[in-house]
């Protein structure tokens, strides 16, 4: 879920112009703003655009017409070849036990993780369950547990706070690795009883982001198509549920949200997801996903911390190596997001407002996370192009005070 920040925020001023594919390029002027404040993964679309033959698929105007993809299942909206792929591509990749648990399909893990909240509240108490993260948590979190004011469940905070001061039952939302700041995450609300369940958001437990330090196996675990290919226009997500009647439960809150889930959708996922687990079957080393999306990443943090380093206005996070299972060897996380933090001892001062009044990049700040306003979340999954412009504009900053700001 945490792959699906809302573009409601989106300064219109700095909106990318369309081109040929479909897809938008983004205005890089100088005196636009540049809006790095969503995680829109554009930084793979190098990769695909090279293996657009292998991915074309041609859906005729009588196929895909019905509601209804397999009755007698669970997930009766959700197409075999959809699952099918699902469960290859995690085999492939070891970042989850798939073996005798329900895959439920989503219409990106945003509709997932209010499926996962209704089915573990439901049919409900006294009072609403405490929903909670540790800070920093992913901004989305409030909003989109009391959009609907569900009388079900409410959010709570930083699951810091109640694990010392919260009392009642809960669900702990474990965001792993964190968005925004990177880090692999467990649970921190404990001695609890039976008290608390727990959800866990992988959106970006993906190779070209994280070591895979081992098969996640967890009760709920949801994922997204557009952090693990960068396919974010499907909008498809996934979760691997172990206990039937919470996969029902989650299965019929989207049936009556939503009917169900494109089957469109489905299938392309399921194409492309078949392509990258070819590409690892016949070691094609042009056509390996995860290897080539790893470089990218590692060399945008490589240029980025050298940009840091140099005007020493803020400080990034240090990732220790660890010893991935996917590529056999230790290696560093390479996040989706830069979660910068302002050097100045000026406890009040709003990196956000800086980057956004010195260099005009519009990133979040880091009250909508839950803390100090020091920090601001950047993302680093645009093109190439908007990237570079980012660096450039960022090794103009030469302090926080600076500028004239």
């Amino acid at each position: 879920m945490c792959g699906t920040d809302s573009p409601a925020s989106i300064n219109k001023g700095s909106l990318p112009s369309a081109n040929g594919n479909g897809t938008r390029s983004p205005t890089c002027s100088s005196d636009r703003v540049l809006n790095l404040e969503q995680g829109d993964p554009s930084v793979f679309q190098s990769y695909w655009s090279k293996m657009e033959d292998k991915c074309t698929m041609v859906i005729s105007g009588s196929q895909l017409m019905s509601y209804i993809s397999d009755f007698t299942t669970l997930c009766w909206f959700m197409e075999p070849e959809f699952q099918e792929a699902v469960r290859r591509l995690h085999r492939v990749v070891g970042n989850a036990v798939v073996d005798d648990r329900y895959i439920v399909v989503g219409t990106g893990s945003t509709q997932l993780y209010q499926a996962a909240l209704y089915a573990l509240t439901s049919p409900g108490g006294p009072e609403p369950v405490s929903v909670v993260s540790a800070a920093p948590y992913y901004s989305a979190y409030p909003e989109e547990t009391d959009y609907l004011r569900s009388g079900l469940y409410k959010w709570a905070g930083d699951a810091y706070e109640f694990d010392k001061n919260g009392t009642g039952p809960y669900i702990e939302v474990v965001n792993s690795p964190n968005n925004p700041d990177g880090t692999l995450r467990e649970a921190v609300v404990t001695n609890r009883g039976d008290e608390g369940k727990l959800i866990h958001d992988l959106a970006y437990y993906w190779p070209q982001y994280t070591p895979i330090i081992r098969p996640a196996d967890h009760d709920i675990m949801t994922f997204t198509f557009s952090k693990s290919t960068g396919h974010a226009g499907s909008r498809i997500g996934w979760a691997v549920v172990k206990d039937k009647e919470v996969a029902r439960k989650m299965s019929k809150f989207i049936e009556m949200s939503t009917l169900g889930v494109s089957k469109d959708s489905q299938q392309r996922a399921a194409k492309i997801m078949g392509v990258i687990c070819d590409g690892y079957k016949n070691f094609k080393s042009d056509e390996l996903f995860f290897e080539h999306t790893r470089r990218v990443m590692a060399e945008r943090w490589e240029r980025l911390r050298q940009v840091v380093d140099r005007n020493q206005v803020f400080s990034l996070p240090k990732y220790p190596k660890q010893y991935c299972l996917f590529s056999g060897e230790l290696i560093e996380p390479y996040p989706g997001f830069a979660w910068l933090e302002a050097k100045e001892e000026e406890e009040e001062i709003d990196s956000q407002k800086v980057l956004r009044g010195c260099i005009k990049v519009q990133g979040r700040t880091g009250s909508r996370f839950g803390v100090a306003q020091k920090y601001t979340r950047v993302s680093l999954l645009s093109n190439e192009e908007v990237f570079k412009e980012f660096l450039e504009r960022l090794s103009t900053i030469k302090s926080m005070t600076s500028n004239g700001h």
